[in-house]
């Protein structure tokens, strides 16, 4: 669809996006009409490209994937409007703000650290997630409880591991997801429903000297 024909009230829902990453997406498939997985990592550095589309339907604006035909010929993912009557308008207002406050009170119940590295870290590299992802389970009351903390290490680990889920890609059942390590890695009996555990340990400072013995004792056995 042409932006000329896009309802107001729907450009109005864009331009009310400010965060970078999803901008970039929204401005450019409103100029262009779509936009591809190879412009999201070539013109706007984004090795992530879901994630960046992940961003723009969590902010209410429903996003199509289809094929198109790359520089190599190769068929990849492009991203287009979705279905423009199924935009969350009454959900973003106010949401920058509410995610401040949210952010704060996240920190000050758990520590200014990653839920699922526990490396503590500067408020501003944390990024709010849905404990169980939108595309599951749609949008939460703004409770603290249905968010965590994640760096962008994290943040990325757990959209590739949830969107190559089974249950993010047909079943959409919350109970699954409630009970995966990527909603509470303190509390969890699978991985994306795979038979798998996990912990991520990080040695910092003077502690590497034990990293390094450690990895050493390792190799010796």
């Amino acid at each position: 669809m042409d932006s000329s024909q896009l309802p107001d009230e729907f450009i109005q829902l864009c331009q009310l996006v400010t965060a970078k990453r999803p901008k970039a997406v929204i401005n450019h498939i409103l100029q262009y009409g779509f936009i591809t997985t190879e412009e999201l990592k070539e013109t706007y550095g984004y090795n992530h490209p879901p994630r960046a589309a992940r961003d723009v339907r969590e902010n209410g604006i429903p996003l199509q994937t289809f094929r198109v035909t790359g520089k190599d010929g190769r068929k990849i993912a492009a991203y287009r409007f979705g279905d423009i009557s199924k935009a969350r308008f009454s959900r973003l207002s106010g949401r920058t703000v509410l995610s401040k406050q949210l952010k704060s009170t996240l920190v000050k119940q758990h520590g200014c650290k990653c839920f699922i590295y526990l490396e503590e870290m500067n408020e501003r590299e944390l990024q709010i997630d849905h404990r169980v992802p939108f595309e599951v389970d749609g949008e939460p009351e703004m409770e603290a409880e249905s968010f965590m903390l994640l760096c962008s290490s994290a943040n990325r680990a757990k959209s590739w591991s949830c969107e190559h889920c089974e249950n993010w890609r047909k079943l959409k059942d919350k109970s699954i997801c409630l009970s995966c390590y990527w909603a509470y890695p303190e509390n969890y009996n699978h991985i994306a429903m795979q038979q798998i555990r996990r912990i991520d340990l990080i040695w910092r400072g003077d502690d590497v000297e034990i990293y390094e013995k450690l990895k050493n004792q390792a190799i010796e056995l």
